[in-house]
């Protein structure tokens, strides 16, 4: 997922107990010590396993201790850029979602955040016919609207028939090519269906132009949660989506605020995944990292009762945190998937070794720096992170021993080309830390020959920007871990010549027929191993095309309120769990 999307390892065929996906290294929420900072390389991986029957039915089990009421409140720098769940594929919208919406399937935690696949609105993960190229589900009984009706059939297929509207162009797009006849399928507001999703009853089932094993992980991204056909507004629902979950939106202030309240409608026994302690979430956007940062620490007031949705502590105030017993007991510290990276727009620049003169100018030493150091990013040389399966080590562009750059190797690439003081445009976020990082970007590259123009881009438009085919940026501040577990789903939506256009997240426009083959044949391998293998080849391919520069591996340093109980890393979804939190006393 973009920005830090989402999760871990399976490629297609390969079966779901082999599944893994990164576990928190401390959940910190009551007050655990962190002696030792965690680091990428090397930390171990668990399995996200698929669940039974049972494990799919609520209530989901109580959080020991929690109590019932108060408010939760967050303070994060920038509001959702889509709340329409087919538009969703950035983390931030991805975690705040996830007490209002459900689909077919989800992850359930247990009290440490190790995450099982479930149903969530369906009874089980999902039945497999055909070696995986037919699924079928059956749906709950009880599970309602936040209007009182009730979540029907005719929804659920309407769900995933509106994923092929002209408006639907951010979110995920696996099961819109998955299915048989997806290619024609216009969407069914002209009233058509699609006749590869069948409904018999309680069940649906989706037949898929081939076999894919992963199809139930997929399900569980939050693209594919529920929208209700009486309900959908098209373009507009992006603005205030409907819940069937635990909790609805009351209001929204665009670029300033947003209240979750409860659904009264929502039935615990059908939710195997949410708890509902809080009776009011208020999220409050325009706080940059060292704003919330320093107001966690004060922990004053409503603060006292704050949780980040994707505000880390600012790196200005890393040390300080994390060297003091007292704030590090509020620190939830987690290594994530993601990798960090700043795809090279190849439409623009075409020349390879201007792209890896990008690659060896990179000052990876002084951005870690910038970034709040060792305990908080691992310098990366390559797209996956150390903690997927298919990881392969290799460092094509000298890293290693040079983190600060390589200015005359890559001056040196550049009169081989003729191309010194080739102009390149950046585009970047508007925050602090952002600001920072473009300097010594700008910096390093001009060292080595280039001219460079920084553009400072709205943080809540950013990645629908740098979607945008036509867009004027030659690099861009990126970054991605695998929607569900897998290889095929950190490499085909990034790096496939099949997955480009506007919204789209192969925001290199990366076309190369050596790597689109190499990853269609990954993704059909059965064997675990072979399948790693090749996924760790692709990755190296990408880096010898130079097409982006892996910048860093990421550890999640989130602080968090002294009134805030049960704070856990969502290993499912690789963010804070909304809905285990709970307002003390």
């Amino acid at each position: 997922m973009s920005f830090s999307r989402r999760n871990f390892l399976i490629a297609t065929g390969v079966a779901a107990a082999s599944t893994s996906v990164l576990s928190a290294c401390s959940s910190g929420s009551e007050g655990g010590s962190q002696d030792k900072a965690p680091k990428v390389t090397g930390s171990k991986t668990t399995e996200i396993p698929v669940g039974t029957k049972a494990d799919s039915t609520g209530p989901a089990p109580e959080v020991k201790g929690a109590v019932k009421g108060g408010t939760i409140y967050s303070l994060q720098q920038f509001d959702m850029d889509h709340m329409d769940p087919a538009q969703i594929y950035v983390s931030t919208e991805g975690a705040i979602t996830v007490p209002i919406m459900r689909g077919l399937t989800g992850y359930k935690l247990d009290d440490k955040g190790n995450a099982v696949l479930v149903g969530d609105a369906a009874t089980d993960a999902g039945t497999m016919k055909d070696g995986g190229k037919t699924w079928t589900y059956t749906i709950k009984d009880g599970i309602k609207w936040e209007d009182g009706s009730d979540l029907s059939m005719d929804d659920v297929r309407h769900t995933f028939e509106r994923l092929f509207a002209s408006f639907v162009t951010e979110g995920p797009r696996y099961v819109q090519d998955f299915l048989e006849g997806g290619d024609k399928y216009k969407g069914p507001y002209d009233g058509k269906s699609l006749d590869s999703i069948e409904v018999d009853g309680k069940n649906i089932t989706f037949r898929l132009k081939e076999a894919r094993v992963d199809f139930n992980y997929t399900l569980a991204m939050r693209g594919y949660s529920l929208v209700p056909k009486k309900q959908d507004t098209k373009e507009k629902y992006d603005k205030k989506p409907f819940s069937c979950g635990p909790y609805k939106v009351d209001s929204r202030s665009i670029g300033k605020s947003m209240t979750f309240v409860r659904n009264e409608h929502w039935d615990a026994k059908t939710d195997p995944i949410r708890n509902a302690y809080p009776d009011k979430f208020l999220f409050q956007f325009g706080y940059e990292l060292v704003a919330s940062t320093d107001r966690w620490i004060a922990d004053q007031g409503n603060d006292q009762y704050a949780v980040p949705i994707f505000n880390e502590v600012a790196p200005e105030r890393l040390a300080q945190v994390l060297t003091n017993a007292e704030l590090k007991k509020r620190v939830l510290t987690a290594v994530d998937t993601v990798t960090y990276y700043w795809p090279i727009n190849t439409t623009r620049i075409k020349d390879v070794k201007v792209r890896q003169a990008i690659n060896y100018a990179w000052p990876h030493q002084q951005l870690q720096t910038i970034g709040g150091g060792a305990a908080s990013q691992e310098i990366a040389t390559t797209i996956f992170a150390p903690v997927t399966p298919g990881y392969t080590k290799f460092d094509l562009y000298g890293v290693d021993k040079k983190p600060g750059g390589n200015p005359e190797k890559a001056k040196a690439l550049l009169k081989e080309a003729g191309k010194v003081g080739q102009k390149l445009v950046i585009a970047y976020q508007q925050s602090d830390t952002a600001v920072k990082t473009a300097v010594a970007i700008k910096n390093a590259l001009e060292e080595a020959g280039f001219t460079v123009v920084n553009k400072q881009v709205d943080k809540s438009t950013f990645y629908t920007q740098i979607g945008k085919i036509d867009n004027d940026f030659d690099l861009f501040a990126a970054g991605w871990s695998p929607d569900w577990p897998g290889g095929y789903s950190q490499f085909y939506p990034c790096w496939s010549g099949k997955n480009i256009g506007d919204g789209r997240s192969n925001y290199a426009q990366l076309n190369d027929p050596g790597v689109n083959k190499a990853i269609d044949a990954a993704g059909k391998i059965a064997d675990v191993e072979e399948a790693n293998k090749a996924w760790g080849n692709v990755d190296k391919m990408i880096m010898e095309l130079a097409a982006v520069v892996p910048d860093y591996h990421k550890i999640r340093n989130y602080m968090y309120g002294s009134k805030v109980g049960n704070v856990l890393w969502d290993a499912g979804n690789t963010c804070v769990a909304l809905t285990k939190l709970y307002a003390k006393k």
